[in-house]
């Protein structure tokens, strides 16, 4: 039987959702107010919860890094603007964590009492939580499609580390057309898109270039300087 209450979740490669919404920075309307920039778009359970805590710290701590790549933060739980203000005014005066203390949030918190934007994300699971969204992590594009998507569960907090280092990988995929292989972190070797045809894999094993190596006709890399 269908649940209602919750929306299929939106893919890789969709638009992404449109949106308006009362947050703890003022009414956005999204994707529209973040034309031409990345956006990482992430949800948690609720307000005052440990593990989310860190995480906002952590984010909030990283904004500028985020900036830096032309990539703005957006956080969401199903909790009022007042609960927000409350919670993110408790990290600033009275939590300190790994060293980071008087953090403040300065990234939008979205009000979402209705669930409006966690249904058109696909963020309600009745089988973890018929109430809370789970914590999960919708990267998008300037041109407002959705790039990666990441689900975590209710007890895990996010690795904010990785999220940055795919973001740079993505924009690096797109300006270069390239591909990362596993583990790739910024200043590694990139893999060189495989060849169509046999004719271009022949000559792509043939043709000697000084910042190019090959471990088969299938699997190129471009040194990075």
């Amino acid at each position: 039987m269908e649940d209602n209450n919750v929306s299929k979740m939106p893919l890789i490669g969709d638009d992404a959702p449109a949106f308006k919404a009362k947050t703890t920075m003022g009414e956005i309307n999204f994707p529209q107010d973040y034309k031409g920039k990345w956006v990482i778009l992430f949800s948690h359970p609720a307000d005052f919860t440990p593990v989310c805590t860190t995480e906002f710290m952590t984010f909030a701590s990283m904004q500028k890094d985020f900036q830096k790549l032309n990539t703005e933060l957006v956080g969401l739980s199903i909790d009022s603007l007042y609960a927000h203000i409350a919670w993110l005014r408790t990290i600033k005066e009275k939590i300190e964590y790994k060293g980071m203390k008087n953090v403040e949030v300065l990234f939008p918190v979205i009000e979402d009492l209705k669930m409006d934007v966690a249904r058109k994300y696909g963020m309600l699971q009745p089988s973890a939580s018929t109430t809370q969204a789970v914590r999960a992590v919708f990267v998008i594009d300037p041109k407002a499609k959705i790039r990666a998507i990441l689900y975590y569960p209710l007890s895990n907090g996010r690795n904010m580390d990785e999220i940055k280092r795919m973001v740079i990988a993505m924009q690096k995929s797109d300006r270069e057309n390239i591909a990362t292989p596993a583990n790739w972190q910024p200043g590694d070797d990139v893999i060189i898109p495989p060849p169509g045809s046999c004719g271009t894999a022949k000559d792509r094993m043939e043709k000697k270039e000084p910042d190019k190596y090959c471990l088969d006709w299938f699997i190129c890399f471009r040194k990075q300087k």
